[in-house]
């Protein structure tokens, strides 16, 4: 890259031309145009929990590493809090709903190689990862798509259902697919993990970028864990002994000022996790060893990326679907819009731009007019999210002032200092971010902030209305 840059500020030193043409010149040979992308998508990942947004406990070598090449946004939010509304939103950069292209597909019809590895739209886990099944996949994204079948809790090991307070060996009577206690479960393998979905999809993701190497490609690559079951070889579990992790942070009388549809589907005071504390800190550890294992996979794709020689031409993408609830405020899995949920990780490493940390807002929308820009291609009206390569050369700046996150119940709106969130029965929440930023205390109903509710609420249905929804 160094030897570029000067080579052609050499070529204009002898050329007639004018100042601000050399340095256009410079420009576009120190952000020169990617010709490949690798986007890498976590499954009910967290940002919290990586160790380069802070997390003491979790190793993450590989992701942290990819930080340190990247711009790292820290206030990045999905704006669906289940995996499908959330998969579709950001590949059709839509915050509701779908349109007439996607992703994959804008880079297809360009004429790049659009390829598929394991889970991008949504699919069942375990369900359609133990059948090796499409799910809810969009054919036309993808020149080729491959699935990567594993067998999720019927993997040889040490199984826990920990709500119930189980552990056993038996293969047999094991909670999965569409059983109601699958999602305390974990299973710590006998193997060295090479018959697990995201080491399938790290092979397969490997075997991609050999063939396709000499031609633009972009290749997405969908890994399923820490996503329940968690599974993973022991050696994970080892460095997260539960005896030594503590569990989340709570108050008195947490959930009173919460409304009935701000709620978890499944509370400690309504499930029997609540009855074991030890289990709910074996679930942080299974957590835990369910992350490490899919960094793992991370650091094989990157490390082959590089050893094709194909970093400096390919920008890469790494973010989740959405987050997860171990414990705090009571709350387990997903499905509500607090921010441990739409708080998601985002990295983007892109050459030629340096690594830096972001603390603008963005959202997921964002990501498909990002590498439409990056990629030079054109982006399509129906997109709905803004382009963040801005931020990438100037992680100063801002682009917009808040994110959307919808789910059933009702609708997010994330600023900087605030969390608003109203719901379809009327109800609300509104969290001070600097002076309550795990969200204890919702304001909401307290009459001193009665003028700043109806701010909120006017600023929200401002946003629907800017993307059509009323």
């Amino acid at each position: 890259m160094r030897l570029w840059i000067y080579a052609a500020a050499i070529l204009f030193a002898f050329s007639p031309c004018s100042p601000a043409r050399l340095s256009r010149a410079l420009d576009a040979a120190s952000n020169p145009r990617i010709r490949n992308v690798l986007f890498i998508v976590s499954d009910d990942l967290k940002a919290s929990v990586l160790g380069c947004y802070g997390d003491p406990y979790c190793k993450t070598p590989n992701l942290d590493r990819l930080a340190r090449e990247s711009t790292l946004f820290s206030r990045a939010f999905c704006q669906g809090v289940v995996c499908g509304p959330s998969r579709q939103s950001f590949m059709f950069s839509r915050y509701r709903g779908r349109a007439a292209i996607n992703l994959g597909q804008a880079f297809r019809e360009a004429g790049w190689y659009s390829g598929r590895v394991g889970k991008i739209y949504h699919m069942r886990v375990p369900g359609d990862i133990i059948a090796g099944t499409n799910g809810d996949d969009v054919a036309n994204s993808w020149t080729e798509r491959f699935n990567s079948p594993g067998p999720e809790t019927h993997s040889p090991g040490e199984y826990a259902c920990l709500n119930l307070n189980i552990f056993t060996r038996d293969m047999e009577n094991r909670q999965s697919t569409q059983m109601p206690h699958r999602m305390f479960v974990m299973v710590q393998t006998d193997s060295d993990g090479t018959e697990q979905a995201d080491y399938k999809s790290a092979s397969k993701a490997i075997e991609l970028l050999e063939e396709h190497a000499a031609n633009p490609f972009f290749l997405a690559v969908g890994l399923v864990r820490p996503h329940y079951p968690m599974v993973a070889p022991k050696p994970y579990f080892d460095p997260y002994p539960w005896q030594q992790l503590p569990l989340p942070e709570t108050v008195a009388d947490d959930l009173d000022d919460i409304p009935k549809l701000g709620l978890a589907s499944t509370l400690s005071s309504k499930n029997p996790i609540g009855n074991y504390p030890d289990n709910q800190r074996r679930m942080w550890s299974g957590y835990y060893a369910s992350v490490a294992f899919m960094d793992a996979q991370v650091g094989r794709i990157i490390d082959a990326l590089e050893n094709l020689g194909l970093r400096e031409s390919t920008a890469i993408v790494f973010t989740s679907d959405h987050g997860y609830h171990l414990g705090e405020h009571g709350f387990w899995q997903k499905a509500n819009l607090h921010d441990e949920i739409i708080r998601v990780p985002l990295l983007i490493s892109v050459p030629g731009m340096k690594p830096a940390r972001c603390d603008s807002i963005v959202e997921l929308v964002d990501i498909f007019p990002t590498l439409c820009e990056l990629g030079g291609l054109s982006t399509p009206e129906s997109v709905q999210g803004k382009s963040i390569v801005p931020l990438l050369r100037d992680p100063e700046l801002s682009i917009k002032e808040s994110a959307l996150s919808f789910d059933s119940h009702g609708t997010s709106l994330r600023t900087q200092t605030r969390h608003f969130i109203q719901y379809r029965d009327g109800t609300q929440e509104l969290y001070d971010l600097r002076q309550d930023p795990k969200e204890f205390y919702n304001l909401a109903e307290q009459a001193e902030y009665a003028t700043e509710i109806r701010q909120q609420t006017e600023m929200l249905r401002n946003r629907l209305l800017e993307i059509g929804i009323q």
